[in-house]
């Protein structure tokens, strides 16, 4: 298993964006300074009226296969 940090903070705006299909994935760098990309309506549970902001926790396969995302802070 694969584990990347990244802290994200998306305006809500921004949020609207990725909920209504504009873009599909997004780009993020993790704590390591790799650059990781996801699909975007993972964010989906994350989103509130002020956006997503927050620090995250992605976890993938040895195959890179998404498995979760979870807010760590």
């Amino acid at each position: 298993m694969r584990e990347y940090y990244f802290f994200l903070n998306l305006t809500y705006q921004q949020c609207l964006d990725y909920y209504d299909g504009k873009y599909r994935s997004v780009q993020v760098i993790e704590d390591g300074g790799k650059k990781v990309r996801f699909d975007a309506h993972h964010l989906r549970p994350f989103i509130s009226s002020l956006g997503v902001r927050g620090r995250f926790r992605l976890l993938l396969t040895l195959d890179n296969k998404f498995v979760r995302l979870e807010r760590v802070s």
